[in-house]
């Protein structure tokens, strides 16, 4: 194998990266695989868990993180995308991964190339591969990408499979129909180990690919479920047994409880290997944070900005029925950006009557989408939208505008959230 490049900065390392693949996304294992062999990589000893799902996989990898640290495991944990800084996608017992370390997978990766080339996901996932081999945590948790059967992550077999749940969202990659995107999700199913699914009535193809690995499929609702108190408190029921008056998750916004109840699943499948015991429970179901996932923060003059990371229709639609929860006594404004690939649309009229001002951002980067581009998407669809600039500028012109007891919610993207952190 040819030395690959060294760069003593990350910043050049990532911009390496990007041009490296011809293709922002190119599905498939093949080369994955090839380059993580080459690099002398061995498969993990301890428990993987992999979680997909078109939306809710942040949080439950989140409650899963909060979870096994509450009960004293050393937790390695791969997400993505990352709002402000590229080392929250790879996260060693809560703590961002340094730099020092990064940059070591990198070179070891680079070396392995042997003439080939990888996506900038494809090389993020490997690198969080070997750093996690190198700590060698208690437990590993990794984040999905894009689907799930040829997602870079799926080179790894899982202990338990996690599918949060399925909605109409990266169609040109995963199929039209929800049957299409089931079968893709649960392409992390793995023969005579758990798969966990967060939804009672998953698509069709969901069972036939558990049916066709051997996989043991497990349903919200009927092997295992939330029930919530008027309290805000909940139950957890399984085979296992009943844990009664369990804290609401420290996560805001009416999927939470079902998220917990699914990463409890996946952890009890596992109490062999990571056993939890009540008090670690509540604990993590107290202790877990998650940034953009309806954050509520306070702003000057008695105005609350919500964050969420919100970008497709069935996302947009828990994000309306948290505003419904969580009333104001005034306006709710909007500053949405989002990227050029998203169903606009479908976001938009899932959040119409939850808004009564609106404001386009301009998100950067390569699939970004202008202000005055998404201005003109939602005027085709009824909206009117202020175009307002960079997402600084379009909160600021938000923040202007709103007085107290509104508040201004920015979503769409985490192109979006991530800028929007910096600012609030």
């Amino acid at each position: 194998m040819n030395a690959g490049p060294r760069f003593a900065r990350l910043e050049d390392w990532l911009e390496w990266q990007q041009s490296l693949h011809p293709q922002a996304i190119d599905l498939g294992l093949a080369r994955v695989s090839r380059v993580l062999g080459r690099t002398g990589w061995r498969d993990p000893a301890q428990p993987v868990i992999t979680v997909g799902g078109t939306n809710g996989k942040g949080s439950c990898v989140a409650l899963l993180e909060a979870l096994l640290r509450a009960g004293g495991y050393r937790v390695g944990a791969f997400t993505s995308p990352h709002l402000i800084d590229y080392r929250e996608r790879i996260r060693l017992d809560g703590a961002l991964v340094s730099q020092a370390s990064l940059v070591a997978a990198f070179e070891r990766i680079a070396d392995a190339l042997d003439g080939e080339s990888l996506t900038f996901f494809e090389f993020n996932t490997l690198a969080a591969l070997l750093v996690f081999e190198t700590w060698a945590p208690d437990a590993i948790v990794l984040e999905v990408g894009l689907g799930g059967r040829l997602d870079a992550v799926n080179v790894v077999d899982a202990d338990v499979a996690v599918v949060v749940s399925f909605a109409l969202d990266h169609m040109e990659w995963l199929g039209s129909d929800l049957e299409s995107i089931g079968r893709e999700k649960a392409g992390i199913f793995r023969r005579s180990r758990p798969a966990i699914c967060g939804v009672p009535q998953p698509p069709g193809s969901v069972q036939q690919v558990a049916d066709e690995t051997g996989a043991r499929l497990l349903l919200r609702g009927r092997d295992f479920d939330a029930v919530e108190h008027v309290d805000g408190r909940w139950d957890y029921h399984d085979e296992r047994g009943d844990l009664l008056g369990l804290p609401a998750p420290a996560l805001e916004g009416v999927a939470q409880k079902g998220n917990a109840a699914t990463a409890l699943a996946a952890l009890r499948q596992l109490a062999d290997r990571l056993p939890l015991d009540r008090a670690a429970i509540e604990s993590g179901l107290t202790a877990v944070r998650l940034p953009g996932r309806f954050q509520r923060l306070p702003g000057a003059g008695g105005i609350e900005w919500v964050l969420d990371v919100a970008h497709n229709p069935a996302a947009a639609a828990t994000l309306a029925s948290n505003l419904a929860l969580h009333s104001v006594r005034g306006r709710t404004l909007a500053v949405c950006g989002m990227l050029d690939d998203k169903d606009v649309a479908g976001v938009l009229a899932a959040l119409r009557d939850r808004v009564d001002r609106w404001f386009a951002a301009t998100t950067e980067g390569p699939r970004g989408l202008a202000d005055v581009a998404l201005a003109t998407r939602a005027r085709a669809v009824g909206i009117e939208m202020t175009a307002a600039g960079s997402v600084a500028d379009a909160m600021r012109r938000a923040a202007h505008e709103a007085r107290a007891g509104d508040r201004i919610v920015v979503f769409g993207s985490f192109h979006t959230v991530g800028p929007a952190l910096a600012c609030v």
